[in-house]
């Protein structure tokens, strides 16, 4: 979730979102939850609402965030979503779609707020599988647990300060020994 004020971004306001009770890929039920979930927590905070909310998607993905923001008392605030291939808006109780010109002014802003949710996305999924990376590296460690991983990486930062550490640094850490501090040089 990204936040525009005075067309600039406001990156104070932005927040990244783990979709918890969506099995699978179904993208309006995640639309629907997120939604949910961030305006719920808006309201119990006291924290202001957006002007306009701008959903990343087609007819599909809009109704979704409709039925979250209506679920929660919130039907009447505006919302429009855009759709990537055609650039084109769509809006609540407006059966076509609203296409601008290229060159407008307004379509800019509505692109440059769409790429900037799509650039802070990408930038957390990959965050996100390079520690599933490392930590299945340490998984194939005999003897390490979730306590034992988290300890390694909070003391050496990265899997390669873990790789550069002395034996006798690993073994020096709470809960480990020799035995397992030579365990895991070996195994990296």
């Amino acid at each position: 979730c990204v936040w525009f004020q005075n067309g600039r971004p406001y990156r104070g306001e932005y927040r990244k979102f783990k979709v918890k009770t969506v099995e699978g890929i179904d993208d309006f039920a995640s639309m629907n939850e997120v939604v949910a979930r961030y305006f719920t927590r808006r309201i119990e905070e006291e924290k202001p609402l957006p002007d306009l909310v701008v959903i990343d998607g087609g007819k599909g993905q809009l109704n979704a965030a409709h039925a979250a923001l209506s679920a929660l008392g919130l039907a009447a605030m505006p919302m429009i979503s855009l759709a990537k291939r055609e650039e084109e808006i769509y809006m609540i109780g407006r059966s076509e779609s609203l296409r601008l010109s290229r060159r407008s002014p307004a379509l800019r802003v509505l692109q440059q707020a769409r790429d900037e949710a799509h650039r802070f996305a990408i930038t957390f999924q990959r965050k996100r599988r390079a520690m599933r990376t490392v930590t299945s590296e340490l998984m194939k460690v005999p003897g390490i647990g979730d306590a034992k991983r988290r300890a390694l990486l909070e003391a050496f930062g990265s899997l390669q300060g873990v790789r550069d550490a002395p034996v006798e640094a690993i073994a020096a850490l709470p809960g480990f020994g020799r035995k397992t501090a030579d365990r895991i040089v070996a195994a990296l």
